[in-house]
Formats: structure tokens, C-alpha cells, sequence
């Protein structure tokens, strides 16, 4: 007996290969263009502004580029959060797969704090992120108020695809998934970075997503 994949998979998966082909093809000196007035909208904003700690990703493979992002928040003094994949281990009981919330770092997407981009080094994808010999993984079950508490007061998120409702569409590892559905987070203002062309009318919602509050492009930066 064999089984199809559902629709609304074959729709996200035909999506994604479209998006990331797309986004390939950019030359860079457009994706830089694009990407600079992407950021500059984002550094424009209120909200920007009145964050204390920022959650930031480092762009590769021609995502939107984050640089000037990165640059502005350590000049202005504040706390710069980063993430970092976390290879699981046989004995966790955990596959990349789980939909389960991003409660510790084993097996998920832990954030450190970032002081500059000396503490960056490649990480488990060839990515930047944090060097784990300096900058320890934050604790996201802190109590509210301690030295490791967790609170971003702004998140500024990478996505393939992204609709006008805010819904998502990543890579397919689920790593932001499970970040996001963890209870730190419900306090956070999510912001897609991406270029205009990835904002599409409507996504096929899994049942673990969860929109983002704000859409930011090289267009601008629209509240949803």
C-alpha cells in the first residue's frame, strides 16, 4: 500500500523550491541593495529603537542580510541574542522532527549572547553563531529577572516564504518551530526579514506555526 503526500506538504515543498531557487538567483549586488533597505526600515522603526535585547540570525546563501543590523545593536549597547544549532544526542529521545517546544537546548536552536562579531565562529551548518567557548547558552526557563532571563523584546526572523496573515514557511527542520513556541516567547515582537517577492498572498498553515507580528522588506515595514 503506498501513501501520497498530502496536499497542502506538496504545496509547501514546491513553494520552498521556488523561493529558494529564486532567492539563488539574485545577483549580489541586488540582493545587498535590497537587503540594505530592508535593514534600514527595521533600524527607522519605534520598535527598534525602544529594544533592549534583540534576537538576530546572520544571514547566508543570500537570506536578507542582517550586517547593519548586527553592527547597530552592538554600537547602541544592546544585548544581542544568536542562535545555535545544537546536535542531538542518541540518548535524548529527540529528533530533529519533534514539534515539541524548544524548552532546552538539547536537540534545538539555543540563543547565546553575542557581544561582537569576534565571538562568532561556523557552526554545525557552516553557519555563524556563537562560540559555546564564549558565549554560554542562555537560559529560556529562567526565572523572570535573574542574570540569564530570557526576554527579546524584539525577534528578527528569517523564513523562505512569508504571507500577508504573517504565517512562515522555513527550511523544513523545524528549528524556529519549536524556538517559537516556546512560552519565553510570548511576549516577544516577531519581525520577518525577507525580500518583497517571498511575501506571498496565502501559506498552507501547519498546525505548529506561529505568524509573525510584522513583515519587514526592502518596501518597508508593515505591523500586521
Amino acid at each position: 500500500m503506498t501513501h501520497s503526500t498530502p496536499p497542502d506538504v506538496e504545496a509547501r515543498q514546491a513553494l520552498r523550491r521556488t523561493m529558494l531557487a529564486r532567492r539563488a538567483a539574485l545577483p549580489p549586488e541586488e540582493a545587498a541593495r535590497l537587503g540594505h533597505a530592508a535593514q534600514e526600515a527595521l533600524l527607522a522603526s519605534p520598535a527598534w529603537q525602544a529594544a533592549r535585547q534583540v534576537l538576530l540570525y546572520v544571514a547566508v546563501r543570500n537570506e536578507t542580510a542582517t550586517a547593519r543590523l548586527l553592527d547597530a545593536a552592538w554600537a547602541h549597547g544592546k544585548q544581542v541574542l544568536l542562535p545555535r544549532c545544537v546536535t542531538s544526542s542518541p540518548a535524548s529521545g529527540h529528533t530533529s522532527g519533534s514539534a515539541s517546544p524548544a524548552a532546552n537546548c538539547d536537540n534545538e536552536m539555543c540563543l547565546a549572547p553575542c557581544a561582537c562579531a569576534a565571538d562568532l565562529k561556523p557552526g554545525r551548518y557552516g553557519i555563524a553563531e556563537p562560540n559555546p567557548d564564549r558565549c554560554p547558552a542562555i537560559d529560556m526557563d529562567a526565572e523572570s529577572g535573574s542574570a540569564s532571563s530570557f526576554a527579546p523584546d524584539l525577534a528578527v526572523i528569517p523564513g523562505v516564504a512569508f504571507d500577508r496573515q504573517g504565517n512562515r514557511l522555513g527550511h523544513g527542520a523545524g528549528y524556529y518551530d519549536r524556538f517559537l513556541a516556546h512560552p519565553a516567547m510570548a511576549r516577544t515582537a516577531l519581525v520577518g526579514l525577507a525580500y518583497a517577492f517571498q511575501i506571498v498572498p496565502a501559506l498552507p498553515v501547519a498546525p505548529w506555526d506561529r505568524p509573525v507580528h510584522a513583515l519587514c522588506t526592502e518596501e518597508g515595514l508593515t505591523w500586521l
